[in-house]
C-alpha cells in the first residue's frame, strides 16, 4: 500500500474525476444527434401497448427537447461507465492491500453487471407486461396518453428499483463474508425475507399486484441465489485450509 502526501492525493482525484467526466461528455456529444431515436427506444414498450393512433403527449414546453437530452445524457453515462469504473478503481486501488483488491473488483464488476441485468429486466420483461395490462383496463371513454417527462420519470423509478433489487446476491455475500450473519440465519429468515419482498415491492412499484409480484418473486429467488453463492464460497474458502492442514 503506498502512502502519498494529501496535495498528491488531490490532484489525482482531480485528474480522474476530469477523466471520467470527459469520457461521459465525449460519448454524449456522439450520441446528441439520435437524442429522439434514444427516447423512441425507450419510450417502444409503452408505444407497443398503446391503442392504434394513440400517442405520448407533453405538457411542458421545453420537455420535447430536455427529455430526449436527459435520457442521452443518462445512456451517455452508462455507456461510458466502463472508463468511470476505471478512473476511480485507479485511484483507490494504490491505497488497498492485495486481499481487499481481490475482493473489492469481482464484487464491483458483479454489482455493475447485476445492475444492468436488472434494467434490461424490466424493459424486456416487466415494462411490456405492466404497459400492457394497463392499457387493457383502462376504462371506456378514456384516452391512455402519458407525458414524456412523467413516463421517464416512471422508467427511473423501476430501472432503480430492479437494479438495485438485482444487488441482492452482492449484499448476502459480503454480509458473511464479514460475518455480519451467517447462511444458517439466512436461511432461518426466509420467511421474513419474503414478506419484506412483497413490502418493498408495494412501496417502489405500481399499486398493481402484476408489477409488484414481478420485482418481488426476483427480488425472493436472488435471495436464495445469495446464500447459494455464500455456501459456495465458503466451501472453497475452506478447501485450501483443508489440504494444507492435511
Amino acid at each position: 500500500m503506498n502512502e502519498q502526501p494529501l496535495l498528491a492525493h488531490l490532484l489525482e482525484l482531480r485528474t480522474r474525476l476530469v477523466r471520467a467526466l470527459l469520457g461521459i461528455a465525449l460519448v454524449f456529444l456522439g450520441l446528441f444527434h439520435w437524442s429522439g431515436d434514444i427516447y423512441h427506444l425507450l419510450a417502444k414498450p409503452l408505444l407497443d401497448a398503446l391503442p392504434a393512433g394513440a400517442n405520448m403527449i407533453a405538457t411542458d414546453v421545453t420537455a420535447p427537447f430536455f427529455v430526449p437530452v436527459k435520457v442521452t445524457m443518462l445512456v451517455a453515462f452508462l455507456i461510458s461507465l466502463p472508463n468511470t469504473l476505471y478512473q476511480i478503481w485507479a485511484f483507490v486501488a494504490p491505497g488497498l492491500y492485495h486481499h481487499e483488491k481481490r475482493l473489492v473488483l469481482p464484487l464491483v464488476v458483479a454489482s455493475l453487471l447485476l445492475f444492468l441485468i436488472g434494467m434490461a429486466f424490466a424493459y424486456f420483461l416487466v415494462f411490456p407486461v405492466v404497459f400492457g395490462f394497463m392499457s387493457a383496463v383502462t376504462p371506456v371513454g378514456v384516452s391512455m396518453m402519458t407525458d414524456i417527462d412523467k413516463y421517464l420519470s416512471f422508467v427511473l423509478g423501476m430501472f432503480m428499483a430492479f437494479g438495485v433489487t438485482f444487488e441482492v446476491p452482492v449484499v448476502v455475500i459480503l454480509l458473511v463474508r464479514m460475518g455480519v450473519v451467517s447462511v444458517e440465519k439466512l436461511r432461518q429468515g426466509r420467511p421474513y425475507v419474503i414478506v419484506g419482498a412483497f413490502v418493498v415491492a408495494a412501496v417502489v412499484t405500481p399499486p398493481d399486484v402484476l408489477s409488484q409480484t414481478l420485482l418481488a418473486v426476483p427480488l425472493w429467488l436472488l435471495y436464495e441465489a445469495g446464500i447459494l453463492m455464500a455456501v459456495f464460497l465458503g466451501r472453497k474458502k475452506e478447501r485450501p485450509l483443508l489440504e494444507d492442514g492435511s
